[in-house]
């Protein structure tokens, strides 16, 4: 393979200069079961736990292995582990009582009545953004937590090793975090020269040296290296044989170089976006435009949804991207992270910018950051034109088609939402990623496997995805079915038809339980909404939205 030049692809700068962490400031480490004798304890009023018995009762379960629910059950917690699960029978239970020998039900330090409510695995989203300063760590935190997210990958940031502190004090139940395993991006913080970095004998090395700070998610795909095939493929086999995960965004300039297929063929374990599929399937170079320049977010968005166009208007190349280009990808055993959610404003800009949460709870720096402006990654909106967004209908059609075709032939595609950015607020873009993952075809139920049991063991925690003992305590209680209606995950719940015509909203997730903490979920969401007044105090409206705001002065 020719050699890859990521040219000036960095979309986030670590900025970590003279920063040299210890092992133990910077090490995640591994999944602890917490059963013994546990303190319980109160997180400012927004949750409680762990318990040494804590019980759910009358509950049916969603498994999150791709099974249909089954119950009800009654589940016993002790401290962070699925210790027992017992089917429960209304019915018998309620005959029982009338001859006077009721049902024996299991009892602990605090008993949760479940009735008419799901219990699913919590959700692991395996690519975010925290973002940066002044957008409080706390506020994708608590929207993650409240939308059912109870694990991930936040993405490279100043913040990487802040992050690793928190999870870590989460995981001593000193804060309330999901849990976090930061992107790496290659040779961080490594006594490496770039030359040294582009060699594939010295890759494992620097993973050995990365790996001993605490890295588990290495990113491949950014960092202005000049890759080769070899080298990639000795990265990925390093980590890989460390026990670490790769993850890949391929940058659209490089694809004719490198494109899914060969990522996949390298052994990098994740794939990320929609990137280098389409690509993989024509004959030749993309036809850029003359005048393209990558480093013009306009025309790097507007051309990665046209190359779909291209690929998919030929009935060649498009036989191509759902035959050949799918079962190359199947055969050497890639993982697809669509993140289709971050794009979907590219095919509809003004649904995007005028969603009906942005008021109360998208704070006021992500607004200012997805403001267009050239200054602002992935803020690339302006002369955005009715071809653009035909272009990126087109893209989202053929994108899930290849989707549904590779999940059909058996790849295996897991979850993520790469929020928050491009007006994807956090958590809501979760609930709308299942939604969109939902649009390809795919089963509800293939749906929230891929969010829980798949993409826990993408992410190499085989403790977490199943409601089933032996399993951590990283669960969801739902009003609702969730493989019925995924907007019953909404924090704001859904809209249903109750007795005598009654419409009602159902109460979205009531808790998340994370690492054995039961989490109120309404207090969550009652605190972004002040952290998100407190940044809009004095603002008036921008560019986007000022033609709609009314003045009842």
């Amino acid at each position: 393979m020719s050699v890859v030049t990521f040219g000036s692809l960095v979309l986030l700068v670590l900025g970590l200069v003279g920063f040299q962490p210890t092992a133990t400031q910077a090490q995640v480490g591994p999944l602890e079961v917490k059963r013994g004798p546990v303190e319980t304890r109160s997180f400012d009023g927004l949750a409680e736990g762990p318990y040494n018995r804590l019980v759910i009762r009358n509950v049916m379960v969603i498994p999150g292995h791709g099974g249909p629910p089954t119950g009800p059950h009654d589940i016993l917690i002790e401290g962070n582990l699925i210790a027992e699960m017992r089917s429960f029978d209304p019915v018998a239970a309620e005959a029982a009582a009338q001859q006077g020998q009721p049902l024996e039900r299991l009892t602990g330090d605090r008993v949760i009545e479940g009735n008419g409510m799901y219990v699913m695995p919590g959700m692991v989203d395996l690519h975010y953004h925290p973002r940066e300063d002044p957008l409080p760590l706390e506020y994708t935190h608590y929207l993650k937590l409240a939308h059912g997210v109870t694990a991930g990958i936040p993405g490279s940031t100043p913040r990487t090793f802040q992050m690793h502190e928190q999870h870590r004090e989460a995981e001593a139940y000193q804060r309330l975090t999901p849990r976090m395993f930061p992107i790496w991006q290659w040779g961080f913080n490594t006594e490496s020269t770039l030359l040294e970095r582009e060699d594939p004998a010295q890759a494992a090395r620097i993973v050995q040296a990365m790996r001993d700070q605490g890295a588990h998610v290495f990113d491949v795909g950014r960092g202005g290296y000049h890759w080769s095939y070899e080298q990639l493929e000795a990265v990925a086999s390093a980590v890989t044989a460390v026990g670490g995960i790769t993850t890949y965004h391929l940058p659209p300039n490089t694809t004719n170089l490198i494109d899914a297929v060969d990522a996949a063929r390298a052994g990098v374990t994740l794939i990320e976006h929609l990137y280098g599929y389409a690509e993989a399937a024509l004959p030749q170079q993309q036809d850029f435009p003359r005048d393209y320049h990558y480093d013009d977010e306009s025309h790097r968005f507007r051309q990665a949804g046209r190359v779909w166009v291209e690929a998919g208007e030929n009935p060649e190349t498009r036989e191509r991207l759902l035959n050949q280009v799918v079962d190359s990808l199947v055969v050497y055993g890639a993982t697809m992270i669509p993140t289709r959610v971050t794009y979907e404003v590219n095919r509809d800009f003004l649904r995007g910018s005028s969603l009906p949460w942005h008021e109360k709870y998208t704070h006021q720096a992500l607004i200012d950051w997805n403001i267009p402006d050239p200054a602002s990654h992935a803020a690339h909106h302006w002369d955005w034109t009715s071809d653009d967004e035909y272009y990126w209908y087109y893209a989202f059609h053929l994108w899930g088609e290849l989707i549904y075709k590779f999940n059909q032939k058996g790849g295996t595609v897991a979850y993520a939402s790469d929020d928050n950015y491009q007006w994807a607020t956090a958590g809501f873009s979760n609930i709308r990623e299942l939604q969109l993952m939902r649009e390809t075809g795919m089963h509800s139920l293939e749906v929230l496997k891929s969010a829980t049991y798949t993409s826990a063991r993408a992410l190499g925690q085989p403790q977490l995805g199943l409601v089933r003992p032996g399993y951590l305590a990283d669960l969801l209680l739902v009003d609702g079915n969730p493989a019925e209606n995924f907007r019953y995950l909404y924090s704001f719940g859904a809209i249903r038809r109750g007795e005598g015509n009654a419409m009602y909203r159902t109460r979205g997730i009531v808790h998340t339980i994370k690492d054995g903490v039961v989490i109120q979920n309404e207090r969550l969401m009652e605190a972004v909404a002040r952290m998100v007044a407190e940044s809009k105090a004095g603002v008036t409206s921008n560019l986007v939205d000022e033609p709609f705001r009314v003045d009842r002065r």
